[in-house]
Parts: structure tokens; sequence; C-alpha cells
């Protein structure tokens, strides 16, 4: 059967290729407790251990209750679109029009959307070395061309403006970046982001900013959304991270209202709407009782970060940046000897502890770095932690 050729220019997710092999190894009889294994710790995941607010779940069982669960508009229910705009007006002081609000089949709905309506062959869209994988992807699948620009520790692994402006050339149409980012957990600061957005604002390009961890951020310096910049922003989020929905496959879209009409009409041929249950649970997401449980949350997700990242640091993996945001830590591996690849394959086999090795985020860090998930429990960490230094030990004592 003949395939595409866009199909040939997206790699493989590696992030989920390694889950499949932590999962085999859980299944093997070193993760079996009956013959004297131990369980695999997974940090390899984007995934709080938190789950939706028992809000959220109260009102998705209150609605499949009726029995009725119709289509919705395909930008979304009006009455969500409203809760979100408000919800901006009280974090970030926005007054934002919920027409400009597109609900979509979580973040990577949002993403395929904007990049439909914005992308074709022969632009190309710039982002940082490293990255979240699928972004470079989500324009691939549009036929236009990602541009990786690797960045460094000093620019906080973050596209810098003097790298953009030395890139950037006519076939550049825009930047697509993420604050926090996935894998590094750092924001761009608002200086740079402003100027970045001035630049490409000044030569007709776009501006895609991936929002999705900014709730879940630790440093007040980071804390204003790129929204405040203008509304040519396209600002892309989600109700996975900081509300904890992550399976309920909902997000949405802040779109210059210029785009609003083409992505609606993309949405109505392509998705229909978003999941109708997953939206009338999400109302329940702005509640005071959730929101202050979500705030509860990211003060345990930043006391996690200040255990994990000293800790790594200790063992000789070292953080060159501390996460301002998300609940990733970017370590560097090279000090084991071992690519990061390698040494994520041998943690699964011989500590049963599942990492992420860089492979996917970029090719400018991807032998050298990994990344931790510290969105698992506070006693998995620890021990987790405890394994890796300990198998990090036996590693020196062979070498």
């Amino acid at each position: 059967m003949r395939l595409s050729n866009r199909v040939g220019n997206i790699d493989p997710f590696y992030v989920m290729e390694c889950a499949k092999r932590a999962d085999e190894i859980a299944r093997s009889p070193i993760c079996d407790p009956a013959q004297g294994g131990r369980r695999m710790i997974y940090l390899n995941i984007g995934e709080p251990d938190f789950g939706a607010s028992p809000a959220v779940r109260e009102a998705a069982a209150r609605f499949t209750a009726e029995g009725r669960i119709p289509y919705t508009q395909a930008n979304g229910l009006r009455a969500l679109r409203q809760r979100i705009a408000d919800w901006y007006g009280q974090t970030q002081d926005l007054a934002l029009d919920p027409d400009r609000i597109v609900v979509t089949a979580g973040a990577s709905a949002a993403l395929q959307l904007a990049c439909l309506a914005l992308f074709q062959a022969g632009d190309e869209v710039l982002m940082p070395d490293p990255s979240y994988p699928c972004n470079r992807h989500f324009v691939a699948a549009v036929d236009a061309t990602p541009v990786l620009i690797p960045s460094t520790a000093e620019e906080r692994f973050q596209l810098s403006l003097p790298r953009l402006r030395a890139h950037w050339n006519e076939r550049s149409r825009g930047v697509l970046l993420a604050s926090p980012s996935n894998p590094t957990g750092t924001s761009i600061p608002p200086a740079e982001l402003a100027g970045i957005h001035t630049f490409v604002r000044e030569r007709g390009g776009v501006t895609i900013v991936d929002e999705i961890y900014q709730p879940l951020g630790y440093d007040d310096r980071y804390a204003r959304s790129a929204l405040t910049l203008g509304d040519d922003v396209v600002s892309i989020n989600s109700f996975s991270k900081y509300f904890g929905m992550t399976g309920w496959r909902l997000g949405w879209l802040v779109l210059p209202p210029a785009m609003v009409g083409a992505v609606e009409k993309l949405a109505q041929n392509l998705y229909i709407c978003p999941s109708t249950i997953a939206q009338h649970a999400a109302l329940a997401c702005f509640d005071p009782a959730s929101i202050s449980e979500y705030e509860r949350r990211r003060e345990e997700l930043r006391r996690r970060r200040d255990v994990v990242v000293p800790a790594l640091e200790a063992m000789g993996l070292p953080v060159p940046v501390m996460p301002d945001g998300a609940f990733y830590a970017w370590a560097d591996a090279s000090g084991t000897g071992l690519s990061s690849w390698d040494l994520c394959m041998d943690l699964m086999e011989h500590a049963q502890v599942a990492l992420t090795p860089g492979r996917d985020f970029g090719p400018a860090f991807g032998e050298r770095f990994l990344r931790l998930s510290f969105a698992s429990s506070m006693d998995d960490l620890r021990e987790a932690l405890d394994r890796v230094s300990a198998r990090l030990d036996q590693l020196k004592a062979r070498a």
C-alpha cells in the first residue's frame, strides 16, 4: 500500500515507544513481586497523578445520568467559552470576547487546527530545540517545514530574539513557542517574548504560544499570558495539566478575530465538536472549590520540584535551568558516560524506573539530556530517586 509522503516526514513519538518498553519490563519477572521483583515507577509521561477534581467528576455523572448527550457547536459550548473568558479576566486581567475562544478535542486538536489554518507547503515555522516533538509534527503534517533552532541554558532553552533574527528568511511564516516548555519546564522572559512577537508581527508572521502549563507556574515573573501582547497572538491551552483532565481530551484556542471563522469551519468538518460530556464536566473546573484544589496541587508540584532537582544534582544529573513551571526536570546525563537513550533503557531494566530520553525533543541535546516528570506522588519520586542513585553508583563502580 502506498502511503503519503507526509507520513515519512513525521518521526516516531519516542516517549510512547519508551512507554511501551517500560510496560514490557513491568510485565516481566523482574517486576513480579511473587518472584522477588519490584514494580516499575513511571516518571516518563506528563500526566498529573491527581486526576479530575471531585466537582468535575460529579458534573460528568449528573450530565450523563440525563441520558441525552447531543452534539455541541463546533467551537464548543457557549457557557464554557464564557467561563474560560471570565477565568482570563480573573487571572490575567484580560477582557476576552468568548467568541475568540474555540474549544477543541485536547490541545493537540487545537495545534492541528491552528497549523491547518495558517501554514502550507513552502512555509517555515521556527521553534526552539528542545521542544515538544508533536509541535514540529503538526507543522510537518500540513506540508510546511518546522525549523528547530538550538537554544542554550543561558537562553533558558527557549528561542531568543537574536537567534530568531539570524534564522528568519523569506519563507518564514511564524514561530511556535511553548511557555513553560515541555521538556524543560522553563518560560520565556516577558521582555524576550514581547520582542519576538514584535519582530514576527512586523514581518507579517504569526506568533503561536502553547500555554498549557502556564497556570502551573512557580515564579511570578512569568505569570502573564502571551495574550497580553495583543489580539494577534494565537494561544493554545488545555484542561489536561492544571485542571487534571488528561484523558477527557479537552483544550481550547484563543484566536485573533480574523481566524475564528476559518478555524470553526475546519473543526466542523474534521471533528464535529469536542466531547459533550467533557465540556459539561469542565464547567465545574471554574467553581471556587475546584480552583482552590488546583492551587493546592500546584503548590504540591512545586514541593516535588524542590525535592527532585537537588536530588538529581547530587547524583550527577545536573539540571542547568531550574524549571519555573510545568512538572519536568531537564537533566544532563553526559557525566554518566552513556547517551540519555542508553541510560534510560538501563534504568528501566536495572532500576525499574521509567524516564524519557531526550531524543524526542530535538537533535541539539537529544543524546545528552533526559526528562523526568515529577507529576507522580512524593513517595514514588523518593523511591525512584533512591533507585536511580543506587544504579548510577553501580555504573560508576564498573567504569
